[in-house]
């Protein structure tokens, strides 16, 4: 039996516990849907407040596609996800048709596209990386700009899918100097110059910057100067934050995006995009929590993406709470010093609220 909100396995369930889970089970089919009633109405505070939620999708869009009146459009393509399926790297064509698939189904809403992001625990089976920290080494922009031949392919993919739809957002991943940005904006200068002189007329794409590297923090100034957005990638913030590798289960208790430190940076972020009027957005776990969408919206974050089975609950959350609400929540959650104590304000928040029955079971 598989506990997926704790991360949990169990072999041989006595029979109190498979009980236990089959109410918990029967609950949240019950919590659905009362949910699914009000999934049509906007993503809207009390007060008034528009908070655009957005869908993480990877390879299939058919779930994606009943949820496109939900939704404000596709906060992160995971183009990496057809790469991992594939027995070798896919050619121009074979990616474009992807990519206009993706784009066709939710045009007008915007696309965002992140670029190849694979190392860490993300391998190729055609392309091995083996290293000894994943995590700290060859991933993300660092390999596509090691290899600009797959990168200029997928862009000219990218360009090409995007014709006549023109709601492309394009996304770089792992983003840790500024200089990555400029060697991936004259590739893809260099893909729409190409792909002009092949007869192919491409309108140049919204760029955006991943912030998910604790050093994009310190040089948002000369970003915002390169990119048209900013992306914040919270579970890989987190775990650099931290210095804690998620999947190693000797350190993973020590993971936490609820901790004090990271929900600082976020509310830097958040802040500082603002001065700099750069769109931000969160596509990370932590936009998928109500109580963490709360927090996020009311430090001032533009969108939340997530994955799409987190929509009802994160929508339900925001309906019920005022945007004023929210900010006064992120005042008092900063003054808390250690994870288990911001967990706790959290939950009796939302308990206030009468929205505790939106967050993952508690132990």
């Amino acid at each position: 039996m598989l506990d997926g909100h704790r991360g949990r396995l169990f072999v041989r369930p006595s029979e109190e516990l498979e009980s236990r889970y089959r109410s918990l089970i029967a609950e949240e089919e019950a919590l659905s849907e009362v949910l699914e009633h009000e999934q049509d109405l906007p993503s809207e505070t009390p007060d008034g407040h528009v908070m655009p939620l957005m869908v993480n999708t990877g390879l299939a869009i058919d779930m994606a596609v009943s949820l496109k009146k939900r939704i404000s459009g596709v906060g992160l393509y995971r183009t990496e996800v057809p790469f991992m399926i594939a027995e070798r790297f896919p050619g121009e064509q074979e990616q474009a048709r992807l990519y206009r698939d993706q784009l066709e189904t939710f045009s007008p809403l915007p696309v965002v596209m992140r670029t190849l992001d694979i190392g860490g625990d993300k391998d190729l089976p055609y392309f091995p990386i083996e290293e000894a920290n994943p995590f700290l080494g060859w991933r993300g922009i660092r390999v596509t700009l090691d290899h600009p031949e797959v990168l200029m392919v997928q862009l000219r993919a990218m360009l090409r899918a995007s014709c006549g739809l023109d709601n492309l957002q394009v996304l770089l991943p792992m983003v840790t100097n500024v200089d990555e940005v400029d060697d991936a904006l004259k590739l893809l200068d260099r893909a729409i110059r190409e792909l002009g002189e092949e007869g192919v007329t491409a309108k140049r794409p919204l760029i955006g910057v991943m912030l998910e590297v604790p050093a994009t923090l310190y040089q948002l100034d000369a970003l915002a100067e390169r990119a048209d957005f900013f992306s914040v990638g919270s579970n890989d913030l987190t775990q650099y934050l931290l210095a804690v590798d998620r999947n190693n289960p000797r350190v993973a208790d020590l993971y936490d995006a609820c901790h004090p430190a990271v929900l600082s940076a976020m509310s830097r972020l958040a802040e500082e995009s603002s001065r700099l009027k750069k769109p931000i957005s969160v596509c990370g776990e932590l936009a998928g929590d109500p109580a963490g969408a709360l927090l996020l919206m009311g430090m001032g974050f533009d969108s939340l993406s997530m994955n799409a089975p987190s929509l009802p609950r994160v929508r339900a959350a925001i309906r019920r709470v005022s945007f004023k609400a929210a900010q006064d929540l992120v005042k008092e959650t900063l003054t808390l010093n250690t994870p288990g104590a911001v967990r706790s304000h959290l939950f009796s928040r939302l308990s206030e609220w009468q929205l505790a029955h939106l967050l993952p079971p508690r132990d």
